[in-house]
């Protein structure tokens, strides 16, 4: 596959900054280990230096720390406190790791590997207290400011924010009564993460002289975290149709802010690769049928499409069979019909596929994994590639 992923990027003019890979479901290794074949592919062939998965961007600074070796704890702690979605576990994000960190061992500073989580801090029924992100910015600030510059003391912070336990709370996904994001203490808190950034970017040109870019940088994301979690506590309290729709579209633009922010970050040394779900990275909306709802928002790939043109590509991935998820072979008139006859697996650019498209049905296979989504026949022009994997056995191969 590496082969082909090489002559995929030959076609490309310009290069891209951003290079993002979708798998079609959660929870299947044969994706992740594909990953780490491209990704190495990418570092060793590409001069590409940094990765981002979709995973919380938070977390993702103690895996960061780790494979630049100023975290020394052990790889089973890494692994358990610096992924989210239960995405730790994973035996192919382990190797991801473990390599990273190896490869980093032999290479001087500026030639290191950098990990990046571009997630929010939310799981599927649940979002987190602003508490880790609010309180970071203010110190760091506090750290570096005059006392008088920032707008309430820590005291305050902490008491308009209360229990952790009441953000948490996973009952608020089906009763947006119980959700705390309207109280006057949540909007107050709205009003201090605002002044929070605005001195910051404001003082952005000092701290950089006292420091150093990747302490304001860390500092930015605290701050973005804590304004997307305070935006999104807030939808959850909203009850209308669209609530669902909407918390969706404020976590993709957390993503796509993030993301942006790797590529500035990495514009010296190289390219980015991202993995994710497809229903990220596409350019386009991403749309779902939930519990009788159809939902549909813009994804993090169509902001950064928007803000990187060119500069971002993306290849989107569908399986052909997967008898341990439930999913037979493809059914006659559908996409992934078409690339099943192929006979083997294959890296396509999307453009070709698109215009011959013709007539084909959206799958609509059962399969025992929620997160699988059948390649959607009116979402390939979103994308610039297709890796078809013809068949996954059991074993994920």
């Amino acid at each position: 596959m590496t082969a082909a992923l090489g002559a995929f990027l030959r076609r490309l003019d310009p290069a891209p900054r951003l290079l993002g890979f979708g798998e079609p479901m959660h929870g299947e290794e044969s994706f992740l280990l594909l990953r780490n074949q491209m990704f190495r592919f990418l570092v060793e062939h590409e001069g590409y230096r940094s990765i981002a998965i979709e995973s919380s961007c938070l977390k993702g600074l103690l895996v960061d720390s780790f494979v630049r070796g100023p975290d020394r704890r052990p790889l089973d702690d890494i692994m358990e406190r610096g992924f989210s979605h239960g995405f730790g576990e994973s035996r192919a994000n382990r190797d991801l790791i473990g390599w990273m960190a190896e490869y980093n061992r032999r290479h001087e500073p500026d030639e290191q590997l950098r990990f990046s989580g571009f997630d929010a801090p939310i799981e599927m029924t649940s979002a987190d207290s602003p508490r880790q992100a609010l309180t970071f910015l203010d110190t760091y600030l506090r750290t570096h400011l005059d006392e008088q510059d920032l707008p309430c003391t820590p005291g305050r912070i902490s008491a308009l924010i209360g229990d952790d336990d009441r953000w948490s709370n996973p009952a608020v996904a089906m009763d947006p009564t119980q959700a705390v994001g309207t109280t006057p203490e949540a909007v107050e808190l709205r009003l201090i993460a605002d002044d929070l950034m605005t001195l910051l970017a404001s003082q952005t040109p000092r701290l950089v002289a006292d420091g150093t870019r990747d302490e304001v940088w860390e500092a930015e994301l605290h701050g973005r975290v804590a304004t997307c979690l305070l935006s999104y506590h807030a939808g959850m309290a909203e009850n209308s149709p669209r609530r669902i729709a909407r918390l969706l579209g404020i976590r993709d633009t957390l993503m796509a802010d993030n993301l942006s922010a790797v590529v500035q970050r990495e514009a010296d040394r190289g390219p980015t690769f991202v993995f994710a779900h497809n229903g990220h990275l596409s350019k386009g909306e991403t749309h779902w049928d939930l519990a009788g709802l159809h939902l549909h928002w813009w994804c993090a790939g169509a902001h950064l499409d928007v803000r990187l043109g060119d500069a971002y590509t993306v290849i989107g991935s569908a399986v052909g069979e997967a008898p341990g998820h439930g999913i037979g072979q493809p059914p006659p008139g559908t996409l992934e019909d078409r690339l099943f006859a192929v006979g083997e697996s294959c890296l396509v650019p999307a453009a070709p596929v698109a215009r011959r498209i013709g007539d084909v049905e959206k799958r609509a296979d059962p399969s025992g994994n929620s997160t699988y989504f059948p390649l959607d026949p009116a979402g390939v022009g979103e994308l610039d590639g297709i890796l078809f994997v013809r068949h996954i056995d059991d074993a994920g191969t």
